[in-house]
């Protein structure tokens, strides 16, 4: 049931105290125009489905729960259904904490993990879990440049920036000795010192690098490029 008010001659639809609406922030925002709706446009033209899909596959089957994942080759429909699977926080909580050591493992009994029917702390506290979500991402060894901004899922202004967390996350995952599930993300780069003796590093000061210049294959051909000077016309 759904109450009717007027208010300055504007009819409002006020949800009845207690009853759980579907509403997002993501749905209050005004639509975006000019600049910001040209901006948003060239990030979403970035979304690529494929790697949606691989980024829902792998977190489900690290959580063994089926969320009943769609693969879709529209970019809008793939986008709405990769959103509506993690906007809340919930499965990307769950998803991280499959990762992390038994020490740091996260409290689901805490507040920001109960279910509420108030839309103002169900957003709150959907907030609060992405948060702490990002929180254990840093712990985890991800730099701030492959995490994400809680608006990024929330409001879904950069969910391409959530698809690079997710994957930087599995490639550093993989890297881990108790990792034990498909390895279907890029190895991570490895550090390949160098070490050379003393001989070397001398000889190394008797050749004239590249990056201070060169004479090979200098000629005086082209200085009479053009018309000749003249002196008597």
């Amino acid at each position: 049931m759904q109450i009717s008010s007027r208010t300055r001659g504007v009819n409002t639809v006020v949800p009845e105290f207690g009853k759980r609406t579907e509403l997002t922030m993501a749905q209050y925002r005004a639509p975006k125009s000019g600049l910001a709706r040209e901006a948003q446009a060239k990030i979403d033209a970035t979304f690529d489905t494929h790697e949606a899909y691989k980024c829902l596959d792998w977190i489900q089957t690290l959580i063994g729960q089926d969320l009943q994942i769609e693969n879709h080759d529209d970019k809008k429909m793939m986008m709405n259904h990769f959103y509506e699977i993690l906007k809340d926080g919930t499965v990307l909580c769950r998803f991280i904490d499959t990762l992390m050591p038994r020490d740091r493992k996260l409290d689901f009994s805490v507040k920001a993990f109960q279910p509420t029917n108030t839309v103002a702390f169900a957003s709150a506290r959907a907030r609060e879990r992405i948060g702490i979500f990002l929180e254990k991402v840093r712990d985890y060894g991800i730099s701030c440049t492959s995490s994400f901004q809680t608006d990024y899922l929330y409001e879904r202004t950069n969910l391409v920036q959530v698809c690079t967390c997710i994957r930087a996350i599995g490639i550093e995952a993989q890297t881990r000795p108790d990792y034990r599930w498909p390895c279907i993300w890029p190895k991570k780069a490895k550090e390949n010192k160098r070490t050379f003796s003393e001989e070397q590093l001398q000889a190394s000061k008797q050749t004239i690098s590249l990056q201070y210049g060169t004479n090979i294959g200098a000629t005086q051909a082209g200085l009479n490029f053009g018309k000749q000077r003249m002196i008597i016309d």
